[in-house]
């Protein structure tokens, strides 16, 4: 435990549904209460499926200086000196087989993956649905393009398949060779297997001589199940799924309502 008033030595925090409302900035008062808790003696490490080219005018726009988990746990990025220390990546040749076996359960899909490295593109087929927003994105002209370089993960899509239906599906036909998480709406992912938020946080806890017992984590979607599962404390947002409030040790307000800094500033004062 910290030596000042906070209980806990680190804030571990999603980043899409969770840190950002929903017009991707960070409210003041989050920013505050975020502030006093490392006043008080805690570290800061954000958590996200977004990779790092992906997040880093995020944390740039935020003045964060310290480690940032993304990827899915891929990527231990260090904000403050524009680094990337760990990146873990996809071998190509198992994602194949995977994306063949999906396919002959559940039909075509439509894909999308993240090249890895600070610069890595995120590619997308055609018919892929791409998040709205400013995040950038290159066409794929041709299949062959999707395996042309190191990638950190894919994404798929179905024409008919809702997202948990499509992440249970290829869970369960494909589990035992890649990892598949629900990261959003409309972002069913393939990583490496074994690899998750959890896997990427003790890393970079580590590297701050931190251990999960110190550890509060906020997150709101399906792929934060793992860093709750490794943490002391897990609050899901109120714009959480449903299967995360399910693993939660307690539920806040939603992103647009500082659920963070609610919970931050109960424990500051408690």
């Amino acid at each position: 435990m910290s030596s000042g008033s906070f209980p806990y030595r680190l804030v571990a925090t999603d980043l899409d549904g969770t840190l950002l409302r929903g017009d991707d900035t960070v409210s003041q008062r989050t920013r505050e209460a975020l502030a006093a808790a490392t006043a008080a003696g805690a570290a800061h490490i954000v958590v996200t499926g977004r990779a790092v080219p992906w997040t880093r005018h995020i944390l740039d726009d935020l003045g964060y200086q310290g480690l940032a988990v993304c990827g899915q746990g891929a990527q231990v990025y260090h904000a403050g000196e524009h680094r990337l220390l760990t990146s873990v990546t996809l071998d190509r040749q198992l994602a194949g087989l995977a994306l063949a076996k999906i396919e002959a359960e559940v039909g075509p899909l439509l894909l999308a993956a993240g090249r890895d490295g600070l610069d890595g593109d995120v590619l997308i087929g055609e018919g892929y649905q791409a998040q709205e927003g400013p995040l950038p994105y290159v066409p794929m002209r041709e299949p062959s393009e999707l395996w042309a370089a190191p990638l950190n993960k894919i994404y798929i899509q179905h024409p008919t398949l809702g997202d948990d239906a499509l992440a249970e599906a290829a869970r369960a036909t494909v589990g035992s060779l890649v990892d598949v998480v629900m990261a959003g709406p409309g972002t069913v992912e393939i990583l490496p297997l074994g690899l998750s938020k959890a896997t990427g946080l003790s890393l970079a806890a580590r590297r701050l001589g931190l251990r999960a017992a110190d550890t509060i984590a906020f997150g709101d979607m399906p792929n934060d199940i793992p860093m709750f599962g490794w943490a002391a404390h897990g609050v899901a947002m109120a714009n959480a799924h449903d299967t995360l409030k399910a693993v939660a040790h307690r539920v806040t307000a939603s992103n647009d309502d500082d659920g963070i800094a609610l919970v931050l500033e109960e424990l500051l004062t408690g």
